[in-house]
Protein backbone atom coordinates (compact mmCIF):
# COMPACT_ATOMS: atom_id res chain seq x y z
CA UNK A 1 0.00 0.00 0.00
CA UNK A 2 1.28 3.45 -0.96
CA UNK A 3 1.38 5.62 2.15
CA UNK A 4 2.13 8.80 0.20
CA UNK A 5 0.02 10.95 -2.11
CA UNK A 6 0.33 14.21 -4.02
CA UNK A 7 -1.85 17.21 -3.20
CA UNK A 8 -2.78 20.42 -4.97
CA UNK A 9 -3.52 23.48 -2.88
CA UNK A 10 -5.56 26.56 -3.76
CA UNK A 11 -4.66 29.00 -1.00
CA UNK A 12 -5.99 32.46 -0.23
CA UNK A 13 -3.14 34.98 -0.10
CA UNK A 14 -3.58 38.42 1.43
CA UNK A 15 -0.89 40.65 2.91
CA UNK A 16 -3.20 42.39 5.39
CA UNK A 17 -6.82 43.42 5.94
CA UNK A 18 -6.48 46.45 3.67
CA UNK A 19 -4.90 44.59 0.76
CA UNK A 20 -6.70 42.83 -2.05
CA UNK A 21 -6.53 39.05 -1.73
CA UNK A 22 -6.15 36.38 -4.38
CA UNK A 23 -5.83 32.61 -4.76
CA UNK A 24 -2.49 30.99 -5.42
CA UNK A 25 -1.90 27.37 -6.48
CA UNK A 26 0.72 25.01 -5.07
CA UNK A 27 1.55 21.33 -5.51
CA UNK A 28 3.03 19.13 -2.80
CA UNK A 29 4.51 15.74 -3.64
CA UNK A 30 5.06 12.70 -1.43
CA UNK A 31 2.73 13.70 1.38
CA UNK A 32 2.38 11.04 4.07
CA UNK A 33 -1.15 9.85 4.81
CA UNK A 34 -0.20 9.78 8.49
CA UNK A 35 0.40 13.51 8.94
CA UNK A 36 -2.14 16.25 9.62
CA UNK A 37 -3.15 18.98 7.22
CA UNK A 38 -1.19 21.52 9.27
CA UNK A 39 1.92 19.35 9.05
CA UNK A 40 1.41 19.22 5.29
CA UNK A 41 1.27 23.04 5.30
CA UNK A 42 4.51 23.06 7.30
CA UNK A 43 6.03 20.88 4.61
CA UNK A 44 4.74 23.17 1.87
CA UNK A 45 6.08 26.24 3.69
CA UNK A 46 9.53 24.66 3.94
CA UNK A 47 9.49 24.22 0.18
CA UNK A 48 8.40 27.83 -0.32
CA UNK A 49 11.09 29.20 1.99
CA UNK A 50 13.84 27.35 0.10
CA UNK A 51 12.57 29.06 -3.07
CA UNK A 52 12.49 32.50 -1.38
CA UNK A 53 8.68 32.59 -1.59
CA UNK A 54 6.70 34.01 1.31
CA UNK A 55 5.32 31.11 3.37
CA UNK A 56 1.60 30.69 3.97
CA UNK A 57 0.46 32.35 7.17
CA UNK A 58 -1.94 30.32 9.31
CA UNK A 59 -2.79 30.38 13.00
CA UNK A 60 -1.97 27.41 15.23
CA UNK A 61 -0.82 26.57 18.72
CA UNK A 62 -1.48 23.31 20.57
CA UNK A 63 -2.34 21.18 17.50
CA UNK A 64 -4.38 18.94 19.79
CA UNK A 65 -7.85 20.32 19.08
CA UNK A 66 -7.95 22.24 22.36
CA UNK A 67 -6.90 25.85 21.82
CA UNK A 68 -9.13 26.75 18.85
CA UNK A 69 -6.39 28.69 17.05
CA UNK A 70 -6.17 26.75 13.81
CA UNK A 71 -9.56 27.36 12.20
CA UNK A 72 -9.97 28.20 8.52
CA UNK A 73 -12.15 27.08 5.61
CA UNK A 74 -11.16 23.80 3.97
CA UNK A 75 -12.99 23.25 0.69
CA UNK A 76 -15.59 25.74 1.83
CA UNK A 77 -16.24 24.10 5.21
CA UNK A 78 -15.02 25.36 8.58
CA UNK A 79 -12.36 22.88 9.76
CA UNK A 80 -12.97 20.69 6.71
CA UNK A 81 -15.13 17.68 5.81
CA UNK A 82 -14.68 15.50 8.90
CA UNK A 83 -17.33 16.05 11.58
CA UNK A 84 -16.24 16.92 15.12
CA UNK A 85 -12.68 17.67 14.01
CA UNK A 86 -10.49 20.77 14.16
CA UNK A 87 -8.20 21.73 11.28
CA UNK A 88 -5.17 20.46 13.18
CA UNK A 89 -6.80 17.06 13.71
CA UNK A 90 -7.68 16.60 10.04
CA UNK A 91 -5.34 14.00 8.53
CA UNK A 92 -4.19 13.67 4.94
CA UNK A 93 -5.75 10.19 4.77
CA UNK A 94 -9.09 11.98 4.47
CA UNK A 95 -8.10 13.22 1.00
CA UNK A 96 -7.55 11.38 -2.28
CA UNK A 97 -4.41 11.38 -4.38
CA UNK A 98 -4.04 14.57 -6.45
CA UNK A 99 -6.98 16.17 -4.65
CA UNK A 100 -7.42 19.93 -4.86
CA UNK A 101 -7.70 21.44 -1.38
CA UNK A 102 -8.99 25.00 -1.19
CA UNK A 103 -7.94 26.92 1.92
CA UNK A 104 -9.52 30.25 2.89
CA UNK A 105 -9.76 32.35 6.07
CA UNK A 106 -13.02 32.72 7.98
CA UNK A 107 -15.25 34.92 5.78
CA UNK A 108 -16.67 37.04 8.59
CA UNK A 109 -16.75 40.83 8.84
CA UNK A 110 -16.08 40.64 12.59
CA UNK A 111 -12.93 38.55 11.90
CA UNK A 112 -10.71 40.81 9.73
CA UNK A 113 -7.87 39.08 7.90
CA UNK A 114 -4.45 39.51 9.47
CA UNK A 115 -2.63 37.66 6.70
CA UNK A 116 -3.52 34.74 4.40
CA UNK A 117 -5.47 32.21 6.53
CA UNK A 118 -5.04 34.05 9.84
CA UNK A 119 -7.85 36.29 11.12
CA UNK A 120 -8.32 38.54 14.13
CA UNK A 121 -10.89 36.99 16.48
CA UNK A 122 -10.58 39.65 19.14
CA UNK A 123 -14.32 40.25 18.82
CA UNK A 124 -14.91 36.91 20.58
CA UNK A 125 -12.68 38.07 23.43
CA UNK A 126 -14.81 41.19 23.75
CA UNK A 127 -17.90 39.01 24.09
CA UNK A 128 -16.22 37.16 26.96
CA UNK A 129 -15.18 40.45 28.59
CA UNK A 130 -18.78 41.68 28.41
CA UNK A 131 -20.22 38.75 30.36
CA UNK A 132 -18.45 35.45 29.86
CA UNK A 133 -17.45 35.20 33.50
CA UNK A 134 -19.01 35.50 36.95
CA UNK A 135 -18.12 37.21 40.21
CA UNK A 136 -17.92 35.17 43.38
CA UNK A 137 -16.67 35.73 46.88
CA UNK A 138 -13.10 34.93 47.84
CA UNK A 139 -11.63 33.69 51.08
CA UNK A 140 -10.86 30.31 52.51
CA UNK A 141 -11.33 27.34 50.21
CA UNK A 142 -14.76 25.80 50.77
CA UNK A 143 -15.09 22.20 51.83
CA UNK A 144 -15.40 19.72 49.01
CA UNK A 145 -19.01 18.99 48.03
CA UNK A 146 -20.30 21.82 50.22
CA UNK A 147 -22.62 22.83 47.35
CA UNK A 148 -24.43 19.76 46.00
CA UNK A 149 -24.41 19.51 42.19
CA UNK A 150 -26.04 16.56 40.48
CA UNK A 151 -23.95 14.47 38.06
CA UNK A 152 -26.42 15.35 35.29
CA UNK A 153 -26.01 19.08 35.86
CA UNK A 154 -22.24 18.81 36.17
CA UNK A 155 -22.04 16.85 32.91
CA UNK A 156 -24.31 19.33 31.13
CA UNK A 157 -22.16 22.24 32.28
CA UNK A 158 -18.99 20.47 31.16
CA UNK A 159 -20.57 19.71 27.79
CA UNK A 160 -20.80 23.43 26.98
CA UNK A 161 -17.44 24.16 28.59
CA UNK A 162 -15.80 22.22 25.76
CA UNK A 163 -16.24 25.26 23.46
CA UNK A 164 -12.74 26.27 22.31
CA UNK A 165 -13.72 29.64 20.82
CA UNK A 166 -12.44 28.82 17.34
CA UNK A 167 -15.16 30.80 15.56
CA UNK A 168 -16.30 27.97 13.27
CA UNK A 169 -19.92 28.50 14.31
CA UNK A 170 -19.69 32.12 13.20
CA UNK A 171 -17.94 31.27 9.94
CA UNK A 172 -20.50 28.57 9.14
CA UNK A 173 -23.54 30.74 9.82
CA UNK A 174 -25.04 32.61 6.88
CA UNK A 175 -25.73 35.50 9.27
CA UNK A 176 -22.29 35.35 10.93
CA UNK A 177 -24.04 34.95 14.27
CA UNK A 178 -22.08 34.20 17.43
CA UNK A 179 -25.19 32.88 19.21
CA UNK A 180 -23.84 29.35 19.75
CA UNK A 181 -20.59 30.72 21.17
CA UNK A 182 -22.46 32.99 23.59
CA UNK A 183 -24.93 30.26 24.53
CA UNK A 184 -22.09 27.85 25.32
CA UNK A 185 -20.32 30.40 27.51
CA UNK A 186 -23.55 31.24 29.33
CA UNK A 187 -24.59 27.62 29.82
CA UNK A 188 -21.18 26.61 31.14
CA UNK A 189 -21.46 28.76 34.26
CA UNK A 190 -25.20 29.51 34.20
CA UNK A 191 -26.16 25.95 35.13
CA UNK A 192 -24.07 25.94 38.30
CA UNK A 193 -25.18 27.37 41.66
CA UNK A 194 -22.54 30.11 41.51
CA UNK A 195 -23.72 31.39 38.15
CA UNK A 196 -27.49 30.93 38.10
CA UNK A 197 -28.31 34.29 39.67
CA UNK A 198 -26.24 36.31 37.20
CA UNK A 199 -27.01 34.47 33.95
CA UNK A 200 -29.82 36.82 32.88
CA UNK A 201 -27.67 39.94 33.22
CA UNK A 202 -24.69 38.22 31.59
CA UNK A 203 -26.87 37.15 28.69
CA UNK A 204 -28.08 40.71 28.16
CA UNK A 205 -24.56 42.15 28.18
CA UNK A 206 -23.12 39.52 25.84
CA UNK A 207 -25.94 39.83 23.31
CA UNK A 208 -25.64 43.61 23.33
CA UNK A 209 -21.93 43.25 22.68
CA UNK A 210 -22.68 40.80 19.87
CA UNK A 211 -24.55 43.57 18.06
CA UNK A 212 -21.77 46.08 18.72
CA UNK A 213 -19.16 43.73 17.23
CA UNK A 214 -21.23 43.30 14.06
CA UNK A 215 -22.30 39.69 14.48
CA UNK A 216 -25.66 38.74 12.96
CA UNK A 217 -28.68 37.18 14.63
CA UNK A 218 -29.56 33.48 14.72
CA UNK A 219 -32.12 32.27 12.19
CA UNK A 220 -32.06 28.59 13.22
CA UNK A 221 -30.23 27.19 10.19
CA UNK A 222 -28.22 24.92 12.55
CA UNK A 223 -25.06 25.21 10.48
CA UNK A 224 -23.27 26.31 13.67
CA UNK A 225 -23.99 22.93 15.26
CA UNK A 226 -22.96 21.06 12.10
CA UNK A 227 -19.50 22.67 11.91
CA UNK A 228 -18.69 22.91 15.63
CA UNK A 229 -15.58 20.74 16.22
CA UNK A 230 -16.83 19.99 19.74
CA UNK A 231 -20.36 19.20 18.48
CA UNK A 232 -22.08 21.56 20.91
CA UNK A 233 -25.83 21.42 20.34
CA UNK A 234 -27.73 24.40 18.95
CA UNK A 235 -30.38 23.57 21.58
CA UNK A 236 -28.33 25.76 23.88
CA UNK A 237 -29.31 28.76 21.80
CA UNK A 238 -32.95 28.00 22.63
CA UNK A 239 -31.94 27.67 26.29
CA UNK A 240 -30.26 31.08 26.11
CA UNK A 241 -33.32 32.70 24.52
CA UNK A 242 -35.47 31.53 27.45
CA UNK A 243 -33.30 33.20 30.08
Amino acid sequence: MNNFISLNFKVWRQIDSKSKGYFEYFTLEKVSLNISLLEALDQLNENLITKNIRPITFDHDCREGICGSCGFLINGQPHGPKKGTTSCQLYIRNFKDNALITLEPWRVKSFPVIQDLMVDRNSLDKLIISGGYLNTGTGDSPDANSIPISPEKAFSSFETATCIGCGACVAGCRNSSSSLFIAAKLAHLGQLPQGISSKKERSKRMRNQMAIEGFGQCSNNLECEAVCPKEISADWISWMNKI
